[in-house]
Order: C-alpha cells, then structure tokens, then sequence
C-alpha cells in the first residue's frame, strides 16, 4: 500500500549478521546475491531436478550453463557440486550446523519449505529476497486493503507499476509526473506487422538480437546432457541446439546494450505482432538472464530510461519496456506470494481436459495444421521461447477454448519455456490466459476467433483454415473454437459487461448449434 503521499513505503526490518558462505540456487547468479566482493560460495547441480518433470532440453542447458559459468567466475571463492539431490550437494559440500551457509530466499514454494526444513536444522540461515523491484513485505503493506471483495479497491497492476515508477523515480519529470504527461503509451504501441513483410529486418533493416558465442563450458554441458539421456533415464522434451541466451552477467549486459542501441525503437510499435518469418520481432531476450538473477529489474529500467533521457530513444518504446520489466514481471512475482499456494488449483471455469500428447511434446510429429499453432510450438521446440503473444493468444487461447487443466498447463509452461518458473508461469497462467481465478487478475478471458491472429500476425494467408469461417472443413479452429467457448461458458460471460456482447452475438448466429457440435467432435484432437 502506497503512503499518503502514493509512495511504496521503503522500511525493513534489521537482519542479522549473514553466515560467511552463500548457497547460490540456479536464478541467484548475480552481483546482488553476494554480500562481498569475496564471499565464498556453494553452487548445486543436483540431477533430480531433471527426473522429476520433464523439462525441455534448452532450459536444462541454460541453467547448468549459467551455474558452471558463474562457478568459474568465482574460480577459488566457489564450491560447484553435482550430486543427485540438494541435500546430498550441500553434505558433500561440507554444510551442517556447525558449519553452516546463507541463502537468499529461493523462488517457489517448495524450494522455500526446503530450506526452511534446513534452518530448523540449523545447517541454513534464510535471507530475504533481493532480486526484484520491492520486498515482498512492501509488497503485502501496498496490497492491503485491496481485492475482489464489495467495498474494496481492486487489485490493479497499473496501480501497482505507477506506484514502483513513484518510488524508484523512474520515467518521472522534474514535479514527480510521468514524463511525456502519461503513465501509459499502449495506444501508440501495439501495432500490427508491417503490411506485407516477411521479417522486421527486410521492413526496418532491424538488426539480429545479440547472440552469446558458446565456449568449453557449454560443450560440457552438452557431452552431460547426452549422457543423461543416455544412462541416467532423463527424459527432455524439445530439440538441442545453439544457446541463444546469455548465461553470465557479462554477457546479459552485452544483451541489454545491444537491444537498447539497436532494437528497443521498433520494440513497442511491434511489441504484439507475429511473422512466420521472424520468432524474434524486436523483442529484448532479455527474461532469461533477468529469472537468473543476472540483471536486477530496476537496473534495466533504468538504462532504458538513459536511452529515452540521452539518446532520445521513443518514449512510448522506452515506456512499453520498462512496464514491463518493472510492471507485469515485478507483478506476477509478488502475486504468487500474495494469493497462496493454492492459487494453482483454482479453476473457476471448471476445466479439466487434460493435456493432448501432441501438445505436451510440443507437436513433435507435425500433426498441427493450423499455421499459427503449428508455428509458434515449432518455436518451442526448438528454441524454448516464443514472445507473449503467441503464449497469451496462440498457447493459451486454444487451451483455453479447449477447456484443458489450467493445472497442467501451468506446468507445461514451467518445463517448456526456458525463462519458465513456477512464480512466472502460475499468475500468468491461471489468472490470465486462463481465467481460472475468476477474474482476480483479469477482467475478462483472453481467447479470440481467428481474426485477431490474422490482424496481428502473416499466418492466415498461407493456413489451410480460413479464420473467416466457423463451420466446415475450412472452419478456423480458434474461430469455432472461440464460439464454442462463448457457448460453454455463456452464463458467466454474459454476466460480465465486457464479455456480454460476444453472447449477443452468439445468440444471433443461426449456425451456433452446428459449430458447438462441431468442435465437440474436434475436442483435444491436433487441428
């Protein structure tokens, strides 16, 4: 809760001396998370992470990189260990209670109730987070007060990011305003493809995101990969191939420089669209090394913020990047605290279909026809990565129409995303794309027919399916889909002023029965 002049209150309690080495979990690979510039350190690999779900082949790699990376960084100050378990890690690395080691909060809930098992053992101190934009009791103080209940004011991330911009002073003018005179550029931003481009490159001359070199450490990680599959009975989903992320500090910095001199111009007008012929758009590629902890949010806000101040980098580009590195990211963390643990398992629309095998492997023997979905699960297979787009409206959007788990969905996200965690994909997840939440985060569901993708994307002209179409063989799937999810659900659609109009139309379509049949038969079946 803001103070009565709208501030992020900035108190915290005192803490106690920090044991003298630092357990680093695999997203704490920053400066930030050492107190010193010579604190020693305990790094883990334990393999059991990977038995226990199957995670896609690229994000394995980036975070068995990133360890070895910042081990090596470290030289004599770090212990690397790989054993089976964390426990086993930490034994071999000769913590107990008389020797024991501090760590930084970790990121999900179970790895907290680790760790605090290990304090009552006395083998762990247990530090506050230190990654992000506010502390988690800033946080709770700001969202008192605030929720869906009669009487209160709704918990808003807009609020929330005006907020963060206050107390950090970022964007603000020379009287504490948002500079440009407005806290939000979306209407100048969100614009579709370039009419008739294959690639931002070939329409704006936009150069390639910044691109890591793989060295010796990458190859070792490769040669254990292998060998995982191979005798260890790890299973990964996804296709090998070049790194694309950047695993070290240095090499984040490099990735961030390189966006803001050459990308971020074009990153808010196309921050939306999608080409068949350009995964990346002009996206920053910078939310692995951020979920690593290699970068601190507010410090990459702010060399956003000297691009617009000195280089005179597009406000609304600049604006749209901060929103969200300090906005939506920071928002969704501190969610998954506030709402609970159980917050997972809501499912206010009653989905329970699970999973189809050719979604879950990422549509790994090419049954999908439709190009839009065929395209984006290509990217995930082979890059781990796709933009917000195609997760929220492509991803999402089907399985919502589909009415699959938004339990499972939430952990195929995790595993299949190489900037997937658990913090980042419950709340987006289940209380976006999903709307299992009822309308905590969201007002409305997010799920389109096929004239949005066709508006914001190049897939249409070359699909099979026509997106003008709702019954046929040629029907658009997400089309009919999106019908027959307005009449699944039209009771509580109708009772929400702005999903109301969508059932009006319904009731006008002399065909509605016939497309509910009709993608009735579909189901979870590949389109």
């Amino acid at each position: 809760m803001s103070d009565p002049g709208g501030h992020l209150r900035t108190d915290a309690p005192p803490q106690a001396a920090a044991a003298a080495r630092r357990w680093l979990f695999a997203d704490q690979l920053g400066p930030s998370f050492l107190d010193t510039g010579d604190q020693a350190a305990v790094l883990v690999e334990a393999t059991s992470v990977f038995r226990r779900r199957r995670f896609h082949r690229r994000k394995a790699h980036l975070v068995l990189s990133a360890l070895r990376h910042r081990a090596a960084e470290l030289g004599e100050r770090a212990q690397l260990v790989r054993a089976e378990t964390y426990r086993a890690g930490l034994a071999a690395a000769g913590v107990d209670a008389a020797h024991p080691v501090s760590v930084t909060d970790p990121t999900s809930y179970a790895a907290r109730r680790f760790v605090r098992r290990l304090a009552a053992e006395g083998a762990v101190q247990v530090l506050p987070d230190r990654g992000h934009a506010i502390g988690e009791a800033q946080f709770e103080h700001w969202a008192s007060g605030r929720g869906n209940e009669p009487g209160q004011r709704r918990l808003l991330m807009e609020d929330f990011y005006r907020d963060v911009r206050r107390h950090h002073r970022l964007l603000l003018d020379e009287h504490g305003g948002p500079v440009g005179g407005r806290w939000n550029f979306d209407d100048d931003n969100r614009e579709p493809p370039p009419r008739g481009a294959a690639t931002l490159s070939g329409a704006h001359g936009l150069p390639e995101p910044w691109w890591p070199a793989e060295d010796d450490v990458d190859a070792g990680v490769r040669e254990d990969l292998d060998r995982m599959v191979r005798e260890e009975g790890v299973d990964f989903v996804g296709e090998d191939g070049p790194r694309r992320f950047a695993v070290t500090r240095a090499e984040a910095k490099a990735a961030v420089d390189h966006f803001l001199a050459h990308r971020l111009e074009a990153f808010g007008t196309y921050e939306d669209a999608m080409l068949a012929g350009d995964r990346w758009m002009a996206h920053s590629l910078v939310s692995v090394p951020l979920n690593l902890g290699l970068l601190h949010p507010v410090e990459v806000a702010r060399r956003a913020e000297r691009a617009h101040r000195e280089d005179g980098a597009r406000l609304a580009s600049v604006e749209g990047f901060v929103r969200q590195v300090v906005g939506w990211r920071e928002y969704v963390w501190h969610l998954y605290w506030h709402l609970g643990e159980d917050y997972r398992d809501r499912d206010a629309l009653g989905h329970a279909e699970p999973l189809p095998r050719w979604f879950a492997d990422l549509d790994a023997a090419g049954e999908v026809e439709a190009a839009c979905l065929a395209d984006v699960l290509r990217g995930v297979r082979e890059e781990g990565w796709v933009h917000h787009i195609p997760r929220l409206m492509v991803l999402g959007g089907y399985a919502l129409q589909r009415g699959w788990s938004p339990r499972e969905l939430v952990a195929w996200f995790h595993a299949s995303f190489v900037d997937g965690y658990d913090w980042v994909m419950t709340a987006n997840v289940v209380g976006v794309s999903q709307h299992a939440d009822g309308g905590v985060l969201a007002t409305k569901p997010y799920t389109s027919a096929g004239a949005y993708i066709d508006r914001m994307s190049d897939y249409c002209g070359s699909c099979r399916y026509d997106p003008r179409k709702r019954l046929g063989e040629d029907a658009c799937p997400f089309t009919a889909g999106y019908w027959a999810f307005t009449a699944r659900h039209a009771d509580v659609l109708a009772a929400n002023r702005r999903t109301a109009r969508a059932v009006s139309g319904l009731r006008r379509l002399p065909d509605a029965d016939a497309v509910v049949a009709q993608e009735a038969e579909r189901g979870s079946a590949a389109p």
